[in-house]
């Protein structure tokens, strides 16, 4: 029953009906500039001391002059700077290998939902973190790409718009979909999947451990509602699923409350525990918080992650 309860509760919208799909896909698809917009702008606000890629190694850009050493290769001096001191300076060229981070936002119709009406829904707030990532990742040189898709991973000033492209594009039935799809996707590479993660924990670990047999290094960011967090409903409430759970009438809906949060933590629980085993890791955001704040999070388990740069 409590699993039920989970299901319900965190549903309040009616299931949409293949058009009402399709109207909802070109209406996201309408308002792309004003996404991509909102990406850039929470993008901005880390990039400043976030410096993707900046470390020693083979590559072609100039990062930074140091001192001689004894044992250092003489052909790598900088004979302009050394005459300009007593010293002997090295050029240091910034590493330039990239590395390739798949994307995979929900966009299923659980996430339409919002529990206000100052709030952003699940979806929309899931898919400008996916954009606002994909940009920082970009601008630090990295290649991103969508989970599941057949076009390899990019890098470049359009790399996100085609990101974007493609994830507002998908398909009626891929909207379906609260897990990401099969897809190829190289061994060691990263994965970053943003959803409310509220299906069934053995579908999930079986997401998490298909893609963690190939050594794949992920990361989950769920995406949850206030009301999803709190339960703050009270007295006769009926509850809708948007993804044909049914329908669920309580008449005095804050005597589940502590159950439904109970719940709720257990479920986030098993979350981590799939992760920890997965050598995973987790991130939480609620609509109502800092967008900057989660951003932040997940890149910096990215740049910590020394796997990153193998």
């Amino acid at each position: 029953m409590a699993r039920s309860i989970l299901k319900e509760l965190t549903r309040e919208r009616a299931p949409l009906a293949p058009e009402g799909i399709k109207a909802a896909a070109a209406d996201t698809a309408a308002r792309l500039p004003a996404l991509l917009l909102a990406a850039e702008r929470i993008a901005a606000t880390i990039e400043q001391g976030v410096h993707g890629r900046r470390r020693t190694g083979p590559g072609e850009v100039f990062w930074q002059y140091r001192s001689y050493s004894p044992g250092d290769e003489l052909r790598r001096l900088d004979w302009r700077a050394s005459a300009k001191s007593d010293r002997l300076y090295l050029r240091q060229l910034e590493w330039s290998a990239s590395q390739s981070v798949y994307l995979w936002c929900d966009l299923s119709p659980s996430m339409d939902y919002a529990s206000r009406g100052d709030l952003p829904a699940k979806g929309e707030r899931a898919l400008v973190l996916t954009l606002a990532l994909a940009a920082v990742l970009v601008r630090a040189g990295e290649r991103v790409g969508l989970l599941g898709h057949a076009e390899r991973p990019r890098t470049g000033r359009h790399a996100v718009e085609q990101l974007a492209e493609r994830l507002l594009l998908m398909s009626p039935a891929a909207r379906q979909e609260s897990l990401p799809p099969q897809g190829d996707i190289p061994a060691h590479a990263h994965a970053v999947l943003v959803s409310d993660f509220l299906t069934p924990l053995e579908d999930l670990s079986s997401v998490i451990g298909r893609l963690a047999h190939r050594g794949v290094h992920g990361h989950l960011l769920q995406v949850l509602d206030p009301a999803e967090m709190a339960m703050p409903f009270k007295g006769r409430v009926r509850f809708l699923g948007a993804e044909n759970e049914g329908e669920l009438l309580m008449s005095r809906a804050e005597h589940v409350r502590e159950q439904y949060v109970t719940r709720l933590a257990q479920h986030q629980a098993g979350i981590r525990d799939l992760a920890r085993h997965a050598r995973w890791s987790v991130s939480e955001h609620v609509t109502d918080g800092s967008a900057a704040g989660a951003l932040l999070q997940v890149y910096q388990w990215l740049a910590a992650d020394r796997r990153l740069r193998r």
